[in-house]
Parts: structure tokens; sequence; C-alpha cells
């Protein structure tokens, strides 16, 4: 599996090294065609994101950005548990994006997970095969995704039967384990076309269960299950996530 784990001394370094990464995506994307496709997980990534590309706005051509979530919370688009609310209060109320380019769950569908799954797979399908090519799953530029404590990424869980979808792009559940219940995520299938998924990853608490996805992938768990077919998975920690792996896992660059 094509794989890179950076450690950094701090979030700080973290933030701005995950910076000038998204930076190069955006960059070598807009080569090949004529836009970012970017996907988003919640809890702390976009913060971290944000403390870092704030403060160099003008290196990013925004309006080339095409935003979408790798999952979310079936809550209303300002609920505290919205990972749009987060990504939106962190940076995207800051930048010019296109609203248009940011692509949500349906707020009149929350309460109806399956269909919000389902519009939100047709957003996709819009957005990657707008005059109906037969596109088997979306190709991201770029997707940036967390790990929970019990090992989880977007709202793909240990032991739950979503880690088997393969043909699903979008999914949805009523039953996670992590309150809110009803959610929706990308599939694996979609995690494993993009070209490039990055891990953002930190702090001491995450350090045992690092070694559990990284050191002992036989164990299966959904954050160790992302190896894009044609891509590359990285995964950006800091000192204090990174302490407990086996230095010849890890690459301390100076910069990136």
């Amino acid at each position: 599996m094509p794989r890179t784990v950076y450690a950094f001394p701090t979030v700080n370094d973290v933030s701005a090294s995950l910076r000038d990464f998204v930076l190069r995506a955006q960059d070598e994307a807009l080569a090949k065609h004529d836009r970012f496709t970017i996907a988003l997980s919640g809890g702390s990534l976009p913060a971290t994101l944000a403390r870092g590309l704030l403060e160099h706005q003008t290196a990013f051509q925004w309006s080339k950005w095409h935003v979408f979530y790798a999952d979310e919370r079936c809550v209303p688009l300002n609920d505290a548990e919205s990972n749009h609310r987060l990504a939106h209060e962190a940076f995207l109320a800051h930048v010019p994006i296109p609203a248009e380019q940011v692509y949500t769950i349906n707020p009149d569908l929350v309460g109806q997970p399956e269909a919000a799954a389902e519009d939100y797979q047709h957003q996709l399908m819009q957005a990657f095969a707008p005059t109906g090519d037969d596109v088997r799953f979306p190709v991201f530029d770029l997707i940036l995704l967390g790990m929970g404590p019990d090992g989880h990424t977007c709202s793909l869980f240990p032991g739950h039967p979503l880690v088997n979808e393969r043909t699903l792009w979008v999914s949805s559940l009523t039953d996670s384990p992590k309150p809110p219940p009803s959610r929706i995520t990308l599939t694996f299938p979609v995690l494993n076309h993009a070209h490039a998924v990055a891990f953002v990853t930190t702090g001491a608490n995450k350090q045992d269960m690092l070694v559990r996805v990284l050191d002992q992938t036989e164990e299966g768990l959904p954050a160790g299950m992302v190896n894009p077919t044609a891509g590359h998975v990285y995964w950006f920690l800091d000192e204090p996530a990174a302490a407990k792996l086996q230095d010849s896992l890890i690459d301390r660059p100076a910069a990136l």
C-alpha cells in the first residue's frame, strides 16, 4: 500500500505542512482539469486545516474548489453537530468559494437518512458524471479524514455492516455508535478511488489506536482500510500522537 506517515513537533506545524500539501494537491489537480475536488471530515479537522489555509489565502484558487463532505450528521446545517457548520465557521465563511460549489446534505431530508444519502449520491453523480457518463465511482483529487478513538473514519465504524458496502457511493446509517445516530457517509469504494487521501490525527490520546491502525493492519480497523487503488494515503501526525509508532514507519521532514 502506498503510504507515507509524517510526524511534526506541534499541531501548528501539522497545520502549516497540511496547507502546503493541500496547495500542491490543488495545483496538481488544476494542471489536469479545471477544478479541485476535495472532501472533508468533521471533528478537529476543519480547525486544523483552517489554521494553515487562512494564513496564506492568496495562494489558493478558491473559485476552482468543489467541496464535499466525507460524512455528515443528519441534522440541520446550523446545528452544533453539523460537519458543514464546523467547516463553514472554521474557514469556508472566510474564503470566496462559490456557494454552489459547496455540496451539503439536503436540509429538507435530515429526518430521512436513506433519502438524504440518495440525494447526496445524486449530487456526486451530477458533479462527477454530469453528462451521464458511465462512472463507476468518483475520483476525488483529495479526501481529508480524521480517525476516531475506536479507529473509525467518516461514519464507517468497526464491525458495522457499512464497512462491507461495495456498490453505493453514499450510504446512510441510523445506528451510529457515536451520537448523533443518523448519518450519511462516503463508502470505502469512493475513498479508495481517490487520487490522494490524507488523515490528520493529533494528540497523545491517539497513540494506541495509531499503533493498531498503522502497525497492526491485520486487525482491519476502518481507518486502516483506506487504501487508494491508484492513489496514495498520507498521515499527518504531531509527535504526541506518533510517540508509540515504530521509527521506521515515520518521516519527519523539516517542511513539505
